[in-house]
């Protein structure tokens, strides 16, 4: 046996040990193959030679360029045929070859059963497991048939005893693992058809320079029913299993494409970069310092091309240049599971090496991943998540709540370390979208209508206080960004977060005069961030602003309801909580977070966003489904008081939200008394409904056009900011010309400025 790490004669091996783990780590290095349990009997039976050497492995492992890693399972498998195997060559003689030999009536028959016995013992049972046992029991049939055809007493009586070993040779391999899985798929076995095997043997797979590991094959009773790119080096194939409700996620990045030779380069410039270890002070602008490394990456892996002569071209080496800045200051695999626009959820669960990710899917809700993360990597993106946000993660502080972001997308993360862990660490990634979403958006989405996204813009605009209300995962925060859209650039925002996952940066880059702020975690300690409350109250030193709350978890709430009571807000106010309903809500703000009751009268209006299932449970969709405002007539309980006047519900049937009759008749006190502050629609409530349904016919032509030009970018914020100061601007003229705000004139000049400008558009697009 030579040590693992020397030169390097195939199948040299050794055996590591990592926790629990025992591993048989295998050197390939020289192979010439691919190393393959599955594919390659000559893989198989020198595997099987050492383990019959030893004992209590629980994982194989290939070294070669990529590391081939069969789990505890697979390795039984293999390691209950190497026991028969060792067995079989010490003790033949106990299974009666001897006396079959020597007795004088089997002579003319004994040299040609020995000679069979031998080959599927020591030979066959190595390389082709399963094709010794199916040549068993195909010569212990032969035998009986040619016993039926014959009087000759000397042969049935030596053929008996020879049946009796293959009986006693199959009895040892219908015992194991292998022949058990294998005997569905025995009918016209052939021998060394390896398809069988493709189907129970299945490595995870991972180059040199990484430590997750994929399960790249496709699962060989998977029906695929989706497939798309992420680029064009990244698929994506979605399957369903037969004996699973969760759907796979199958993804083949750009690492597990490379030549041996891309992969020797980057594993080289791997291991030159992991010299250097990055500070704090560069994780605090992570877009600068993943710069940074692009640039001596590349560098680096030019000149190793360079070095040895190959012709790789720029773009090749671009790609390479990316997979190596993943793998050195990015969070690998984890990346290009965030660039996947469909993908809104990943959890990583401990003990770290051993399960899956899992995702939750836009479409196909959740899934299981063929990736699966190791103790190294995840170590890893422990240290870096602790660099990035200033935050701790120990044992007094096992919980760390932060984000992350990278290009093409944006994530909040939690972390969940020992003690609370006991097994480890376990991470949750939310991803948000890189774009800010709009109601435009949501509405092409389905999860509001015109009429909802018209009434919103009109409580915006009227500046009213929001609570944005829902379950985990409703989509409350993407919708909060959805009304930072809907303000007009020519007021001042302040958002005040303790993970950062609003769109302020895509917003200022956009025009927005906006100031984000970043305060403690409610459940972390030890840190100099401020407190969320004295956060609030900062802000009302800060001037008149829209104030948006990213959620609201604590005390922080005392300290915003008291601003919203003194009036220190004249603009909109708004944020998310987790509640299920408006008086979930109320509960929540009152009773768990001890604002007064009197002060809970400040919130106007509560949006309930809530996933809405299928039947069968297997599928769900983001629907706001409440649109609520608060009333002030009241003293100890809104619900029994009818404090709640929702001004739109979520129908099943109809699968959309519907006006109330106190919306269609106009009973609604906050909608009035932004019409009061208003001249033209004081006391007019015909004025402010045709006000709303402008707003929502403009919203709808807009998604209309995007929708039947196939140009869903009209609905992005960049776009739709625009569309919004144009309305704007309009309104303004017409009301100056003519005295009223006409919505026929108002949605007539809007409509032909969005001809004009999508005509510009599509102009300098050709340019």
């Amino acid at each position: 046996m030579a040590l693992f790490g020397e030169t390097k004669k195939p199948f040299t091996y050794d055996t590591l040990r990592e926790g629990e783990e025992v591993i048989l780590m295998i050197d390939l290095e020289q192979y010439l193959h691919i190393p393959s349990l599955e594919d390659d009997p000559v893989c198989m039976s020198r595997t099987i030679d050492i383990l019959s050497e030893t004992t209590g492995a629980t994982k194989i492992v290939y070294a070669q360029k990529r590391n081939y890693e069969y789990d505890y399972n697979q390795t039984i498998m293999i390691q209950e045929i190497a026991k028969i195997y060792s067995q079989l060559t010490k003790k033949r003689d106990m299974m009666g070859y001897s006396s079959l030999l020597a007795d004088p009536k089997c002579t003319k028959w004994a040299a040609q059963w020995y000679s069979t016995l031998q080959n599927l013992t020591a030979d066959l049972l190595k390389r082709d497991p399963i094709g010794a046992y199916v040549e068993l029991k195909r010569n212990a049939r032969d035998e009986r048939i040619r016993i039926d055809r014959t009087l000759d007493q000397n042969y049935i009586s030596c053929a008996r005893n020879y049946i009796s070993i293959l009986q006693y040779l199959m009895g040892l391999l219908e015992k194991t693992k292998l022949i058990d899985a294998a005997k569905q798929y025995l009918s016209g076995y052939k021998l060394d058809d390896r398809s069988v095997y493709r189907r129970i043997f299945t490595p995870d797979i991972r180059p040199d320079f990484m430590f997750t590991k994929l399960m790249a094959s496709f699962p060989p009773e998977g029906e695929e029913i989706d497939s798309y790119n992420l680029d064009k080096n990244t698929e994506v194939t979605i399957f369903e299993l037969p004996d699973n409700v969760q759907y796979l996620y199958h993804l083949i990045p750009p690492e597990f494409k490379l030549s041996e030779e891309k992969y020797e380069i980057l594993d080289t410039a791997r291991k030159i970069m992991a010299e250097h270890k990055p500070t704090r002070q560069e994780f605090i602008d992570p877009e600068r310092m993943r710069q940074v490394f692009y640039n001596i990456g590349y560098d680096m892996i030019e000149e190793l091309v360079n070095y040895r002569n190959l012709k790789i071209p720029s773009s090749e080496i671009d790609e390479m240049t990316k997979i190596l800045v993943r793998y050195t200051v990015g969070f690998g695999l984890i990346e290009v599971l965030l660039q996947d626009e469909k993908v809104q959820d990943i959890t990583i669960n401990s003990p770290l090496g051993e399960t899956p990710m899992f995702i939750v899917h836009q479409d196909y809700s959740d899934c299981k991943t063929n990736i699966i993360p190791t103790m190294p990597e995840s170590e890893s993106w422990a240290s870096k998540l602790r660099l990035i946000s200033g935050r701790p993660l120990d044992e007094a502080n096992p919980i760390l709540d932060t984000e992350l972001t990278i290009p093409g997308a944006n994530s909040r993360i939690a972390v969940v370390a020992p003690p609370l862990n006991p097994s480890g660490l376990a991470f949750a990634f939310r991803r948000h979208r890189d774009k800010p979403w709009t109601l435009p958006l949501f509405m092409q989405k389905k999860m509001i209508n015109p009429l909802a996204a018209g009434i919103m813009s009109f409580l915006i605009d009227g500046s009213r206080s929001l609570l944005i209300a829902g379950t985990r995962s409703a989509g409350k925060t993407s919708l909060l960004g959805a009304v930072l859209v809907e303000l007009m650039r020519k007021y001042r925002v302040i958002t005040i977060e303790d993970t950062l996952e609003l769109p302020t940066n895509s917003l200022r880059k956009l025009g927005y005069n906006i100031q984000s702020m970043k305060v403690a975690a409610a459940l972390t300690k030890g840190t100099s961030e401020v407190p969320a409350d004295e956060g609030i109250r900062t802000t009302l030193r800060m001037g008149d602003s829209a104030l948006i709350i990213g959620e609201i978890r604590s005390k922080e709430a005392l300290a915003l309801y008291e601003a919203m009571r003194i009036g220190a807000l004249a603009n909109v106010v708004a944020g998310t909580i987790h509640g299920d309903s408006p008086y979930g809500v109320f509960d929540r703000v009152v009773n768990d977070l001890g604002v007064p009751r009197t002060s809970f009268k400040a919130t106007d209006v509560v949006i309930v966003a809530n996933p809405v299932r299928s039947a069968d449970g297997l599928h769900r969709w983001r629907r706001v489904t409440q649109i609520t405002e608060v009333r002030k007539q009241w003293e100890q309980d809104p619900l029994v008081e009818k404090g709640f006047v929702d001004l739109m519900k979520y129908s099943s049937k109809k699968d959309e939200l519907e006006a109330s009759e106190e919306l269609i008749n106009g009973d609604s006190e906050i909608l009035k008394a932004i019409a009061g502050n208003v001249k033209e629609w004081a006391g007019d409530w015909d004025a402010v409904w045709d006000n709303i349904m402008l707003r929502a016919n403009i919203k709808k032509s807009l998604v209309d056009f995007a929708s039947k030009t196939n140009n869903l970018e009209l609905l992005e914020a960049d776009f739709v900011i625009q569309s919004n100061d144009q309305f704007h601007k309009i309104s303004e003229k017409i009301r100056e010309e003519i005295g009223t705000l006409d919505s026929k004139r108002i949605f007539f000049d809007w409509n032909e400025w969005m001809k004009r400008h999508i005509k510009r558009m599509d102009f300098h697009s050709r340019m």
